[in-house]
């Protein structure tokens, strides 16, 4: 178990490298096409720089925002605040921010920088969806995303996604507004146009398996996380369960904070092939046979 968590936080800091090295050869190629291949790196990792900075202090609160959630107190709902203070207390976390969404699908996602930056954002539909321990199945999952630092790294690696696609589109447009110059007389300006022009196309599909490789294995993770905190994985699994049977979208779904719930908003029974490999989850039936496993 714990062999797995270092695991896959290797494999996930190796990736936010990768996402790094295509945003400086993004940079790279984008300067060379205006001459100044090493200004074009400069800018493109300050560009990085600002954003992930930006994300890291503020990509919670746009999560919210954008999820539609109310933060909620003690008085508001006294039967959620008690199972997540229970299950803060009981795994060593601070207390994280509660928040409500009121949507009657049953999801539910944590966002922050770390532990002490912390939210859990939970639907009213899993509310009332859900037994006792099934939800605080679900709310020991979120708490393992907290406790392991999933939040931060993928708020991380979204930002990089976001600023890989954005880059990729300038360099296309700004290569192609370019080819009337100058440039064709230049040794090698070919090479370097097919080159930039490749890695600016695949830059942005490359970019978007990462995020949903980086996002399948955190569910895992924290689903194994979250069984072990409760010492019940039925209680997760008859959730996820439920979810899927209700099959019910989120209202205010998003794919730029789709990755972060517990199921895809989209479509929480994800069952084609198809939709299972663009998906950021992994399938919902293989998360509940995983669970029940491990309670054998």
């Amino acid at each position: 178990m714990y062999s797995e968590i270092a695991a896959n936080k290797r494999k996930t800091w190796f990736l936010v490298v990768i996402f790094t090295a295509v945003i400086v050869a993004l940079g790279f190629f984008f300067g060379k096409e205006y001459g100044d291949p090493y200004g074009g790196i400069v800018l493109a990792t300050a560009f990085a720089t600002i954003m992930s900075l930006t994300g890291y202090f503020q990509g919670d609160s746009i999560a919210l925002a954008s999820a539609g959630a109310r933060r909620i107190e003690k008085k508001d709902s006294e039967y959620v605040w008690n199972l997540v203070e229970n299950l803060a207390i009981a795994s060593g976390t601070p207390m994280p921010a509660v928040y409500l969404i009121e949507d009657p699908s049953g999801n539910a996602f944590a966002t922050g920088r770390d532990p002490k930056h912390a939210s859990i954002a939970i639907t009213t539909g899993l509310v009332r969806m859900l037994s006792k321990a099934e939800l605080e199945g679900v709310i020991a999952h979120e708490m393992s995303h907290v406790r392991n630092y999933d939040v931060r790294v993928m708020t991380i690696v979204v930002v990089l996604v976001g600023i890989v696609m954005l880059l990729s589109d300038w360099m296309l447009r700004g290569m192609f507004r370019r080819r009337g110059g100058n440039n064709g007389g230049e040794d090698g300006a070919m090479l370097f146009l097919v080159i930039g022009i490749v890695l600016a196309i695949l830059s942005p599909i490359f970019a978007q398996l990462i995020k949903m490789a980086v996002s399948r294995q955190r569910e895992y993770l924290a689903d194994a996380s979250g069984a072990l905190l409760t010492r019940y994985p039925e209680g997760l699994a008859s959730a996820l369960q439920k979810i899927a049977d209700a099959d019910l979208p989120l209202k205010s779904a998003n794919h730029a904070t789709a990755h972060l719930f517990l199921a895809n908003p989209f479509d929480p029974h994800v069952t084609k092939r198809f939709e299972q490999l663009f998906s950021t989850h992994p399938p919902i039936l293989e998360r509940i046979a995983r669970l029940r496993k491990m309670g054998k």
